[in-house]
């Protein structure tokens, strides 16, 4: 699966993009230096249901491992990728 497969697939089961969990995460203190990787994908694991490896791919796009494409047109053409770091 593809990591695009995976955005989609955790936006398709929580209605959520990265974005938005990396909203939550800031409120909640959980991009502060010094919060352990495992910390987090515990509470997204917990607080929305997803597995391990979907869980993984919303970490990689907080720390900017990952980037993920926000705005597809229906032929899969970008129209503008989107990179979110802390």
């Amino acid at each position: 699966m593809s990591f695009e497969a995976y955005i989609d697939n955790i936006k398709a089961k929580t209605g959520k993009t990265p974005e938005d969990f990396k909203k939550v995460a800031e409120k909640r203190g959980l991009l502060k230096p010094g919060v352990k990787a495992g910390e987090i994908i515990t509470w997204l694991k917990k607080n929305f249901d997803l597995g391990h490896g979907h869980a993984m791919a919303i970490y990689a796009v907080f720390k900017g491992v990952k980037q993920y494409n926000k705005n597809k047109t229906k032929d899969n053409k970008t129209k503008k990728t989107i990179k979110t770091k802390t």
